[in-house]
């Protein structure tokens, strides 16, 4: 079974800041860092380090050599990736001195991509195989179809989040993953007394530092675990490390139960090393850790 994450690829630059900027302030960085990211190549990077046979499907730009030697170095196959001629996605992270951090996206290639080259990458995915999707790249619905005429299950992290992004690719979604102001905003916006409404097999609901649940809607079952107490350094890419992780440990038959375990020690690591895909650890890691 293939796990096929067609998702972004973005070369983040941190900032270090005392605090996050206020509108209209101008705020001196003291430090400044340079690294591979994007939700998609975080998933992608944390579902191999769970131990899951990833696809990555996706595109950089010009200048994203250096994009796809790090996934490469960190385990992760460019054949399916496109090299476009625009330029490459992008995030400027401003990381304050708790940890927490304000995120500004370019999309650059991750959206420049063709719906017959969408096509072209997933052609082999079939019954048994997975296909994750984030809101970072175009053609989600058209890949996300593709996918399920051809049997294979589809999981849709739904950052960052859009409603009407998350309603037009609901129809085709077996699991949705989202943390609990997503949650919030989609049961707003689509009028919804309870989340099983939304006919899904089942949901991952992250809350940061308190810890994540897992409603299994065909089995009506809650899968809980409480946060991890640790020292924060940087919490970007925690959500994407707990996605790719529970993801990644489903996908090789682990019960809800383990896999948000495994996932849960995997995000709390992660928050204490500054980055985002380079700073997701091993499993190796992860089992240490838990003991």
């Amino acid at each position: 079974m293939t796990v096929y994450n067609f998702g972004s690829i973005n070369a983040d630059y941190f900032y270090q800041v005392p605090h996050i900027p206020a509108p209209g302030e101008t705020l001196a960085a003291t430090g400044l860092d340079q690294g591979l990211g994007g939700k998609g190549a975080n998933q992608s990077v944390a579902m191999v380090q769970a131990g899951a046979d990833v696809v990555h499907v996706g595109a950089v730009g010009r200048d994203g050599d250096w994009l796809l030697e790090r996934l490469v170095a960190l385990g992760v196959a460019d054949d399916a990736i496109a090299r476009l001629s625009c330029a490459s996605g992008h995030a400027i992270i401003t990381v304050a001195a708790d940890g927490e951090n304000a995120i500004t996206l370019y999309s650059g290639a991750n959206t420049a991509m063709s719906e017959a080259q969408v096509a072209q990458w997933l052609a082999p995915i079939r019954a048994g195989d997975w296909l994750v999707m984030q809101n970072e790249t175009a053609h989600q619905v058209h890949a996300a179809r593709l996918a399920r005429a051809q049997g294979a299950r589809v999981i849709y992290s739904a950052a960052p989040f859009e409603a009407k992004a998350v309603e037009e690719v609901l129809p085709f979604v077996n699991i949705l993953c989202a943390n609990e102001h997503e949650v919030k905003a989609l049961k707003q916006a689509l009028r919804l007394s309870s989340l099983a409404g939304l006919g899904l097999e089942g949901m991952l609901i992250t809350y940061g530092a308190k810890g994540a649940a897992y409603h299994d809607f065909s089995a009506d079952q809650l899968f809980e675990v409480a946060g991890i107490p640790v020292i924060p350094v940087d919490t970007t890419g925690a959500g994407d490390t707990f996605c790719g992780y529970f993801i990644g440990r489903l996908s090789l038959g682990e019960d809800p139960q383990t896999a948000l375990s495994y996932a849960n020690r995997a995000a709390a690591l992660k928050v204490t090393r500054a980055g985002t895909a380079d700073a997701i650890p091993s499993l190796q890691e992860v089992m240490a850790f838990a003991r």
